[in-house]
């Protein structure tokens, strides 16, 4: 099988290129400034253990891939980007290609059932970062983080057994999950403090803010009765994976929330964050009014070329 990574960003680029080290055949999607880099130099890895350059087949375009029958999509964009890259992909591949959702939040997979017969869902653990274009860093060594992956909504099958593999060969700790879905909304919960962190920069105190985010989530949650992975399970999961360390003498800065921020980008993926929150509380009954506020306060930080750090906590408080 050839892996096709849509989305060369933090994650899509780190896995990338652990496959690619690992002997697997890789292909990439990336575009502008990234892509670019990446087709004139190469792509950049750097790691606690390591700082490389990998010649790796990239494309800025799905209509740019020579397809074949045994491609498989690891999709890895933002999620306010997916709804795009899926669109592009209908128009040159066939919709049995098989797609597997690399990515935060609970709503691509719907968006490519939509389209493609098989999708999968993988829940991603992997400290991350891609700041500059042509780069990517992993923070934790000797394994880049945990990825499981499954049938969407719900199952396990042969191609999810190999995509498991080759992940596993490639400095992963990857297993197949029946039950993906619930492993996501775990992670979901988890992320309503990205926009805490992007707003309130990484040092802040904000473990108030983010317990009131969270507790919203699993109000909504309970609500809707959706089941999710529990913190301990969530825990175990991690234990002995992740094992951070510096590179270049630099600790990570922040998570995927901030990077965008940092970066300046056009979008950004609180919406299907927080506000796949906001949404299940409006449509049961619940009050969400922290992750609605997280919610607009982005927007607006985006609107004015905001900073994270630029609000504090208390700030963030005294607006509810």
């Amino acid at each position: 099988m050839r892996l096709i990574v849509f989305g060369a960003g933090a994650i899509g680029g780190v896995v990338g290129a652990r496959l690619h080290q690992s002997g697997r055949e890789v292909g990439l999607i990336a575009r502008g400034a990234h892509y670019e880099a990446i087709a004139r130099n190469g792509l950049r890895l750097e790691s606690p253990e390591e700082s490389v350059v990998l010649e790796i087949p990239v494309f800025n375009d799905p209509a740019a891939v020579p397809w074949r029958a045994d491609d498989i999509v690891l999709l890895a964009t933002k999620t306010q980007d997916t709804a795009g890259a899926l669109d592009a992909l209908a128009e040159v591949a066939p919709p049995d290609l098989p797609i597997v959702c690399v990515q935060n939040g609970v709503e691509n997979e719907r968006l490519a059932l939509r389209l493609f017969r098989n999708v999968y869902g993988a829940i991603v653990m992997a400290p991350t970062a891609h700041l500059e274009p042509g780069v990517v860093q992993a923070y934790s060594a000797p394994l880049s983080g945990a990825i499981d992956v499954g049938r969407y909504p719900r199952g396990v099958d042969d191609r999810s057994g190999e995509v498991t593999a080759a992940l596993s060969d490639a400095r992963f700790s990857s297993l197949a999950r029946a039950e993906i879905m619930r492993w996501k909304y775990a992670k979901l919960l988890l992320n309503l403090g990205n926009a805490v962190q992007a707003l309130c920069g990484p040092d802040a105190d904000d473990d108030e803010l983010d317990s009131l985010a969270r507790e919203e989530g699993r109000a909504c949650l309970r609500a809707a009765r959706i089941d999710y992975a529990s913190d301990e399970e969530d825990a175990e999961r991690r234990r002995g994976v992740l094992r951070l360390g510096p590179i270049a003498g630099r600790e990570r800065g922040g998570g995927s929330t901030w990077q965008s921020l940092i970066r300046g980008t056009a979008g950004i993926e609180t919406a299907y964050l927080n506000g796949e929150i906001v949404l299940l509380g409006r449509l049961h009954g619940v009050p969400t009014p922290v992750n609605e506020l997280l919610c607009e306060l982005m927007r607006e930080a985006l609107r004015l070329g905001a900073r994270p750090g630029d609000l504090s906590p208390a700030e963030l408080l005294a607006r509810l």
